[in-house]
């Protein structure tokens, strides 16, 4: 038997070929991190060969399972390379870099789910039709060759500048149809799937219920059953009736085409290919639907308030690193003629500018999308069962990127005030030896001290006294400057050890509740199996040795 090898390595000829040779950080610069989840990051970035803004998606394949980890990375490299079409994330290649692989793809503005999590209401209905129309495009490429989603939600369809919609995140993707995997987030999960377990098989029209969902989701600002734990979900899901859009506002047409893609029976659910002739999708709306609503959601980004500013600040980023690219093409401040007035305020504000496109938040649906997936096998630490977990690694994200917003205002402005002190030692330094000069000339005039035209004034040596004394008031200041320095230095370094220990801790505790999650899930996953498989005709002796 052939020796498996080890992750990372590229001797396989169909390995390599399937990573760039070089080295990613030379060839990408201005990495800022715009969601997070267990996989990793994805970090904005500007490619310094081509220009362009792409997408990093960094997994590392380290510690405990790194083979299942490296295989996972293959097989969604595999599946990215094939995708050709307006309606998929365009994939740009991917580079090996430190036990981590750096999947690069095209940038996108913000997913849908985003775009709601900023207005804090539902989309409208020709809105919704747009995005439904974008994804069953995608949708129906994929399941021509065979292909299912199997992830389909609001946090996995992402926008363009010019509003086109985007499946993305084939983690969880299938190669082959049918399939019989139990994958995919559980509120979104078609019945046949949660059915399947191992016996039963299904095919592309999963994607067509998860579509479905979604349009709940975009309609409702949220999928049904999301005030449930992901196993009751599960079963309400498997075992009632299809869920319906439960509010008066919506059209008929609407209704409907929710209703054909929550068909329970998957013989009666439509394919992808017929939904893009429903009236729903073929209707008429304005070409520019998308745009406008993505120019609407910056504006509401630009006037939330700091905490969801920093969070859903990603919408902004190509904005943002345009106008910094147009401040850092002016003159340096300090080649610029001198004035008196204004340019240390100059300085300050290139200073604020540069920090605020730095501290950029997470997203709430990036990390339920990361967090909340269930992989195969149940091997991927990316996948939980239940959306508390990425509810919790998303507040503790929060409360991480806050503690690095603070340290780093508060470290510009030590910065600023180290740079003052170091004035007034210089101008003090000045000062002294002006006043020995002073004092040697009134020494050598006999008490007196010549003007500007070399004449010898009145003695003044009460002017020479009070410039002594104001060298000392100026030293002393100095004095209490440095000291205030020293003690702020002491502070910080403080405050760094502790936003250490509270991120291990944090680290740790989410970690602990991710493991009795997976333990629990599993138990009730076998459970219900027992108990699925079971009728009233079974006798009960039988179901009793069988429990």
């Amino acid at each position: 038997m052939a020796p498996v090898p080890r992750p990372g390595s590229l001797r396989d000829p169909d390995i390599a070929e399937l990573f760039f040779k070089h080295d990613p950080e030379k060839i990408f610069e201005d990495l800022r991190e715009i969601g997070h989840g267990s996989f990793g990051a994805v970090y904005y970035a500007r490619c310094l060969i081509s220009k362009e803004i792409v997408a990093i998606k960094k997994m590392s394949f380290n510690g405990k399972q790194s083979l299942e980890k490296w295989q996972d990375i293959l097989k969604e490299i595999r599946f990215l390379k094939q995708l050709k079409h307006p309606n998929t994330i365009e994939y740009k290649g991917c580079y090996l870099k430190d036990n981590t692989a750096w999947l690069v793809m095209e940038y996108c503005l913000g997913s849908a789910s985003d775009i709601i999590e900023v207005h804090k209401r539902p989309l409208r209905e020709d809105e919704i039709s747009a995005i439904c129309d974008g994804v069953l495009r995608g949708l129906s490429y994929l399941h021509e060759f065979g292909r299912i989603h199997r992830d389909v939600k609001a946090g996995n369809i992402l926008l363009t500048e010019n509003g086109t919609v985007k499946l993305a995140d084939f983690g969880s993707a299938s190669i082959k149809c049918p399939a019989n995997s139990f994958v995919g987030t559980p509120y979104w999960m078609a019945p046949e799937v949660i059915l399947a377990m191992d016996e039963g098989q299904y095919d592309g029209k999963v994607d067509v219920w998860s579509l479905g969902i979604t349009c709940i989701e975009l309609a409702e600002r949220k999928p049904p059953y999301f005030n449930m734990n992901a196993m009751s979900a599960l079963y309400h899901i498997a075992q009632n009736d299809s869920p319906t859009l439960s509010a008066n506002e919506w059209t008929d047409v609407f209704k409907h085409f929710v209703e054909a893609c929550l068909q329970k029976s998957p013989h009666l659910r439509p394919s992808s290919q017929q939904l893009l002739s429903h009236i729903f999708v073929t209707r008429q709306r304005s070409p520019n639907v998308l745009i406008d609503l993505i120019q609407r959601t910056k504006a509401a980004v630009r006037d939330l308030d700091n905490l969801n500013y920093r969070k859903m600040k990603k919408i902004l980023m190509v904005d943002n690193c345009e106008t910094e690219s147009n401040i850092d093409s002016l003159p340096d401040v300090d080649d610029a003629p001198e004035e008196p007035t204004g340019g240390d305020s100059s300085k300050s504000n290139s200073v604020t500018s540069e920090h605020s496109v730095h501290s950029v938040g997470v997203s709430a649906s990036s990390q339920s999308s990361s967090t909340n997936s269930l992989p195969a096998g149940w091997h991927d630490t990316k996948t939980t069962a239940d959306s508390s977990c990425g509810r919790y690694g998303f507040e503790r994200a929060c409360e991480r990127q806050q503690f690095r917003h603070y340290s780093h205002h508060k470290h510009s402005h030590q910065a600023a005030e180290g740079a003052h002190a170091g004035g007034n030692a210089r101008a003090n330094v000045r000062l002294q030896a002006n006043a020995a000069r002073a004092s040697k000339r009134v020494d050598e005039t006999g008490g007196q001290v010549p003007d500007g035209d070399g004449k010898p004034q009145e003695p003044t040596g009460q002017r020479v006294r009070g410039s002594f004394g104001e060298l000392q008031q100026r030293t002393r200041e100095a004095a209490n400057a440095q000291e205030l320095e020293r003690k702020t230095k002491q502070s910080a370094a403080l405050e760094k050890k502790l936003i250490k220990e509270i991120t291990s801790r944090q680290d740790s505790d989410r970690k602990a509740f991710e493991a009795h999650r997976k333990k629990e899930y599993k138990a009730n996953k076998e459970r219900w199996k027992r108990e699925l498989s079971q009728d009233d005709s079974t006798p009960k002796r039988q179901r009793d040795a069988t429990l």
